[in-house]
This record gives structure tokens, sequence and C-alpha cells, in this order.
């Protein structure tokens, strides 16, 4: 008998079966949403109903992974947030296998028709010519070179890139225009790439973020349950640090009554591991997230709970979220205020308050020349 699926009802009466769907509230094993609500263009509704098949049948077991290729048309990504020291950004993944619970990007998936839950971290697409696009757009005649970011929505070393690789590729393509480029990551194979970040760390043309959220095993397992682990990622940074590679470590997103008590604690390992500077972010709870990140607590820290939300209120003008420019990254109110206050005298006291240190270098920029293989210059 093949896999049985627990029915689904439409606000049209009729049945559907949905393998991505299971019971809201069950946590699915290696997954971070506990349901897969639909989004927000959506126009039709899901409901799920228990009749004990898939829970009998696939116990703990959250949907298998499914990736898409799609052909991307452009690669990189303007924005003008005041709230971010860059304007431009390269994203290869759409949606993220981490399962972060508490991801900011989850809202995307909804453009997709697809749930900003476990859909997010389950159905996935990636840009199979993004690297072909980005030499496209490099070689333009009216490009102009200033650093780019690589991991500003989904994470460009997401388990699924062991496998593509897409992120080497583009480091690839902008090593050999000679382009300014930082990355932020929660991926630890990010020290697969050691050798092309190195050499072009030493023209200063890369750093690289590394975001930290706990040091707590067991916290991380269920807030970011296919994240690399808290020492995985300070081994990142200590290798990253020895081949020359300028590291950041950014402690994200703090969670008030979860993870806040642990921010000394982030600064102190940080630096140990050879980080030149820090940054922090308040927890953000916009659209879609905030039930995913209730149903999160209500399963997980049932107790603390009310008190949780309590404070990410106190944090955001008495709403669970506020997406004003300059205060959506750190609240606002006595927390708020305290928060930043520790982060200051933390950075401070294991000297990650180095904000200043040499910008990436923009001056190195060429375009390559094109060699034809059947002329006599390739021989050269």
């Amino acid at each position: 008998m093949g896999a049985r699926l627990a029915p689904c009802h439409t606000s049209v009466h009729d049945t559907v079966y949905n393998y991505s769907s299971p019971v809201p509230g069950m946590v699915c094993k290696g997954r971070g949403a506990l349901s897969n609500s639909e989004g927000r263009f959506e126009s039709r509704r899901i409901t799920a109903v228990d009749d004990g098949w898939y829970r009998d049948e696939r116990p703990g077991n959250g949907p298998a992974t499914v990736a898409r290729p799609e052909r991307a048309r452009s690669i990189i990504t303007r924005n003008r947030s005041p709230d971010v020291p860059f304007d431009r950004s390269i994203n290869p993944y759409r949606g993220c296998e981490h399962g972060c619970v508490y991801c900011f990007a989850r809202p995307s998936h909804a453009y997709l028709n697809l749930s900003p839950g476990l859909d997010f971290e389950t159905r996935l697409f990636y840009k199979e010519n993004a690297a072909e696009v980005l030499e496209r757009t490099l070689s333009r005649r009216g490009y102009r070179c200033a650093p780019v970011v690589l991991g500003t929505n989904t994470d460009p070393y997401q388990p699924l890139d062991r496998r593509l690789m897409l992120t080497r590729q583009l480091l690839e393509v902008l090593y050999r225009f000679r382009h300014p480029v930082s990355i932020i990551t929660k991926g630890s194979h990010v020290q697969r790439d050691l050798d092309l970040l190195g050499a072009m760390a030493s023209e200063n043309l890369a750093s690289v973020c590394i975001s930290i959220t706990t040091l707590d095993d067991t916290l991380k397992r269920s807030l970011e349950p296919r994240a690399a682990s808290p020492r995985r990622r300070l081994d990142a940074v200590a290798a990253l640090s020895a081949a020359g590679v300028p590291v950041s470590v950014l402690a994200a997103p703090i969670i008030p009554a979860i993870n806040d008590a642990e921010l000394e604690s982030i600064m102190a390992r940080a630096a140990e591991a050879g980080a030149r500077s820090a940054a922090y972010v308040l927890l953000r709870l916009p659209h879609e997230v905030a039930g995913l990140f209730r149903e999160w607590l209500q399963a997980h820290y049932p107790e603390r709970a009310e008190h949780v939300m309590s404070l990410i209120r106190q944090c955001r003008d008495g709403r669970t979220y506020d997406a004003c420019f300059g205060k959506r990254m750190r609240g606002t109110g006595p927390f708020a205020e305290l928060l930043a206050r520790r982060f200051e005298l933390a950075c401070r006291r294991h000297g990650l308050d180095r904000r200043n240190h040499d910008e990436l270098d923009t001056g190195h920029f060429r375009i390559p020349a094109r060699i034809d293989p059947g002329s006599q210059m390739s021989l050269w």
C-alpha cells in the first residue's frame, strides 16, 4: 500500500491531498515550521484534518525537499534600504533548507503561490544560469562596480549548494572580474571556497559574515534545524580568519527570553575564533512569520510563550512587528535599549567594535579579455 495523506478540505468543500501539509502544530523532524498554511496572496483556504494516517505512517518525518531549476533573466537585485550598508545583492536560491523558523524571507514564497511555512524550506528553486547571467551583467559597457552581497535573502551555502555549487560558480566569475563581494551565511561549507575567498581577500575583494544565533545545540536543532551547529560555525570563523579573510559575526536574531542571555557569550566566542567585528538584529516577524513563530513557541516553550510575545511587543511599539526604517532591526523601548547597551559593552570588551576596517576595493574591477579558443592568441 502506498503512503497515505491527510485530507485537506478547501473553502469550496472539495477535498485535496497535500504531501507537504502535515497536521498544524505537529513537529516534523528536521524542519523548522510546524505548518504549511497558505500565503497571503492565495485565493483558496486549506484546512488540514487529522485522520491519523499521516501521524501513524510518517511519525515525526516532514516532507522531502524538492529543488527545481529556473532561468534567471537578471541576477543583481538593488535596494534602497537605509538599514543595510549595501545597495545590491545576489541570491542564487529561492527558499532555504536550513528551515530557520524565524526567517524574515519566508513571506517571499507567497509570491510563488507557495506557503511561507514548510513549502519555504522544502520547495526550493535555484537559478541554474546564475553565473552566466552575472558574467553578462558585469560585461556591460555601462556597468558601474560596487560591492555586492551574497546571501541577503536566502543562504548561499544552504545544504543544496553542496551539490549544485552555484555559489562557487558566482565567486569564480566575481574573481575573474576582480569584483568585490561580501557573504552572509550560517553554512559551514563556506570553507569549501577558502581558496577563492583567500585569494580575493588578498586583494581586498572579499569578506564574510557568519550568523550565530545560539551556542546551545538543543535550541539550534529546533530553531534552525538544518543549519550548521554552533561549533562548526565558529570553526568556519577560525578557518576564514586564518586564511586572511576579514570575518565578522552576526548575532541574529536576538529573541527576548529565548537567546538574549547568550549575547555576551556569542561575542566572546566569536572574538576567540578570530572575528574582527560584530553586529546583532532583534527578531523580526513580518507577515506570515509571526504566526509560524507563535506555533513554534507553543510547541517548544509553551510555559513562556506569552512572556516572549509580550517582550517582543514592548520592543515594537505595542505591535508584533514594526517595519519602519531605523527601528525594524533593533526595536525601541527599555528592553531594546538595554540590549543595545549590552552589545556595545561586549564588543568593546572583546575588541569587536572595529567597525571602520578597510572597505572592499572597487579599483581592481576589470572586464576579462575574451579569447577565442581557436585563435592564435589562445596559445598565450
